[in-house]
């Protein structure tokens, strides 16, 4: 199916991604029409290994030294278009940069070695709305727009994957994920962050998926930071929950991050539609620490909560 240009989800160790080969730009744009992606936001390709993906762009010694450390696994890193390269323009977005990665789960590794192509590959799910972590999510909102999925069971990570940008001298997280910074930092040194978020990026500023202000979004409106809870909200707790909610989902009764992240985009779908089915008016989220994996869950809380 891979190889005839259709599209066919599968599992990674972080979310299920919608793939297509990325050579061929005709089944990339049917990921955008599956999605209802804006054209200018970059795809990550897949790769069965590292020298798979560094034959498609040039990278340097940190490129390599995380490559060594942290693939197979969830870092995405976006590195300067090999001269020569097959990657379709269409996948990244047009730019003179592309975001490879080799994805941490042995269904997706299979996958890319059988199929004998890269895949583009972002999440499984209509552009904007939560993130799959199973076959039945994928199902939920991409049935009859794609051609096949492969059920590998619950997505382990949970978050997508971090997106490091190693295009310039300093190396730029531009997204936070299941790679933590001060993991990065062992190998690389200081990481840069962007100043602030573009609420209104233009085309040329979004050099990796996951960089729309609003993203990540079920379809109850989502409040941030909540120490108390109406009988008109659902809740999504992490540790003791606030008592009084409508319906809850607990990221982690013990608090633990690695939990929380696995447990986050289930838990905002499982709360959508609760909330929907029982006529609640929002979905209250409880304080998650900015440490760790926590750093990546606040990321998708924030764009899950942003204007829509």
């Amino acid at each position: 199916m891979l190889r005839a240009g259709e599209l066919v989800a599968f599992p990674t160790e972080t979310v299920y991604g919608l793939g297509a080969d990325a050579r061929d730009g005709r089944a990339v744009a049917a990921i955008y029409a599956a999605k209802g992606r804006p054209s200018f936001n970059p795809l990550i390709s897949h790769f069965a290994d590292a020298d798979a993906a560094f034959a498609e762009v040039v990278p340097d010694g940190r490129a390599r030294a995380l490559a060594a450390r942290f693939w197979p696994g969830p870092l995405t890193l976006v590195l300067p278009r090999r001269e020569g390269g097959r990657i379709d323009q269409l996948t990244g977005a047009g730019l003179d940069t592309l975001a490879v990665g080799v994805p941490g789960h042995p269904l997706a590794l299979d996958l890319l070695r059988a199929a004998g192509v890269p895949l583009a590959a972002p999440s499984a799910n209509r552009s904007g709305g939560v993130s799959p972590t199973t076959a039945d999510h994928v199902m939920a909102g991409l049935s009859g727009r794609i051609a096949a999925v492969l059920d590998g069971g619950p997505c382990a990570v949970g978050v997508e994957s971090t997106v490091l940008d190693l295009s310039g001298p300093a190396p730029l997280l531009l997204r936070p994920g299941g790679v933590t910074v001060a993991a990065l930092e062992e190998v690389v040194g200081p990481v840069a962050r962007p100043v602030a978020w573009p609420e209104e990026a233009e085309p040329a500023m979004l050099r990796s998926p996951g960089m729309m202000l609003s993203h990540y979004a079920p379809g109850l409106p989502v409040r941030l930071g909540a120490r108390e809870v109406g009988a008109e909200e659902a809740l999504l707790a992490f540790g003791a929950p606030l008592a009084g909610a409508g319906a809850v989902w607990n990221l982690s009764e013990a608090g633990e991050l690695a939990e929380a992240a696995a447990r986050l985009f289930a838990g905002l779908r499982w709360l959508d539609g609760e909330g929907e089915r029982l006529g609640l008016r929002g979905i209250a989220a409880m304080p998650v620490p900015e440490e760790g994996l926590g750093e990546a869950v606040n990321d998708r809380l924030r764009r899950a909560a942003a204007p829509r």
